[in-house]
């Protein structure tokens, strides 16, 4: 089945983030939330099988639109922190109860620990060994100990292959369909890079076309277990139903 596409921020410019300000505002047509039910209900089970504390409170680092917290919320206190403003605000209008914050996963400090913490595959804006143990460090300092932790990027080098996919839908008076193709120029370095063609229908019935190309991170698995290791929790490795790695770090509590 195809996977939804980020529902997350890129904490660089250059990485691609036309997405996520001026086109924030079509994510829910993009990216709808109703299509993360399946996906937020094994993140869930995952949480409450690896913890070793009770999960009551949960803080999403590049929390997006908000898709997966619009389902975790009937189980969880949720945090939702992201850097896009746009986003949040979808957020917002979406998961009215939960607190929002606007940070960046590699230095956000809230002061504060929680009993979960999860990260989507906004982890994939992490396109340096430097930057993603930034965001798992991050991810270690706002867990309590016996908490866990969810990182689950689209790729591992492993599973990359080229791929191209359309998707699309229409809303009450607007309308959305886009192409999308990941690819890998350079197999040598930890990055691919994902090409997006939207054709947007106005309300008034204009069409236009919108370009957006993204760097993502592309890590082994090796290096994902050795910097989970690093910076101090113990990891496992589980594979979900879409076909995804998912990274599970335990703090020792």
């Amino acid at each position: 089945m195809d996977k939804p596409i980020p529902d997350s921020t890129s904490p660089v410019a250059d990485h691609g983030s036309r997405f996520y300000e001026e086109l924030a505002v079509w994510w829910p047509l993009i990216s709808p939330p109703e299509e993360y039910a399946e996906e937020a209900e094994t993140f869930r089970r995952l949480f409450d099988e690896y913890a070793t504390t009770p999960i009551r409170t949960v803080l999403e680092l590049g929390s997006g639109g908000g898709n997966n917290a619009s389902f975790l919320k009937a189980h969880y206190e949720l945090t939702l922190t992201d850097l896009s403003p746009a986003m949040l605000e979808i957020s917002r209008a979406l998961n009215p109860e939960c607190q929002h914050i606007q940070g960046d996963m590699r230095t956000l400090r809230l002061g504060e620990t929680f009993d979960g913490v999860f990260v989507h595959d906004a982890i994939g804006y992490m396109t340096s060994e430097a930057d993603l143990r930034a965001a798992l460090e991050t991810a270690y300092l706002h867990l309590r100990p016996g908490g866990v932790a969810l990182f689950v990027p689209d790729y591992v080098r492993e599973t990359f292959v080229e791929s191209t996919s359309h998707h699309g839908s229409d809303g009450d008076d607007r309308a959305v369909r886009y192409l999308e193709w990941a690819f890998d120029p350079d197999p040598a370095d930890s990055t691919f890079t994902v090409v997006y063609t939207f054709v947007l229908r106005d309300p008034d019935g204009t069409i236009h076309v919108e370009h957006d190309q993204h760097t993502l991170g592309l890590f082994s698995r090796e290096v994902w277990l050795r910097l989970l290791r690093d910076v101090g929790f113990e990891p496992e490795r589980v594979v979900e139903s879409y076909g995804r790695d998912v990274f599970i770090g335990r703090k020792r509590g």
